[in-house]
């Protein structure tokens, strides 16, 4: 049964299939924006240590994802604040926007309250310190289930 359902979800185009259960298994579909190739490297890796979840594109800047965002169709981004050409609130603001089925969590060295006041008004849906390995993922998690996530325990700016 499972093996047909598959058949059937191989024809559907990536833009129409966001979010998939079968029999309790989810298949999380990630995009990760960020300046740094290693700690995009070391973001993949850990987010797809969960099985059912997938990094299926990756862009170094705001700018750059934007551009590209469509040619993947994630139901997850995950945006470093700090970048080149456009930063994260506006990229996050930018893809909030155009498409609000797909959250935005912002991932930054050093959050703080004012950054997730900035971030919330954005319509991005949560924040994190970039080195909490643990808090990323529980914001995925999160996201996908449509929630929000914002790490407490913030700088006060």
């Amino acid at each position: 049964m499972v093996a047909k359902a598959l058949a059937h979800l191989s024809r559907w185009t990536a833009s129409t299939v966001f979010l998939v259960s079968l029999k309790g298994v989810f298949l999380v579909r990630i995009f990760v924006v960020e300046a740094n190739a290693l700690m995009r490297a070391e973001l993949r890796a850990v987010l797809e240590n969960p099985k059912d979840w997938a990094v299926v594109g990756e862009a170094e800047d705001g700018k750059k994802a934007i551009e590209t965002w469509d040619d993947h169709a994630p139901n997850v981004t995950i945006m470093d604040f700090m970048m080149p050409e456009m930063d994260g609130l506006e990229a996050g603001r930018n893809l909030s926007q155009k498409h609000p089925e797909s959250p935005v969590l912002m991932v930054t060295i050093d959050p703080s309250r004012q950054l997730e006041e900035e971030a919330k008004k954005a319509g991005i849906k949560g924040l994190c310190q970039k080195a909490d390995v643990r808090s990323i993922l529980k914001a995925v998690e999160a996201l996908v289930n449509g929630g929000m996530y914002f790490q407490r325990d913030l700088a006060p700016a």
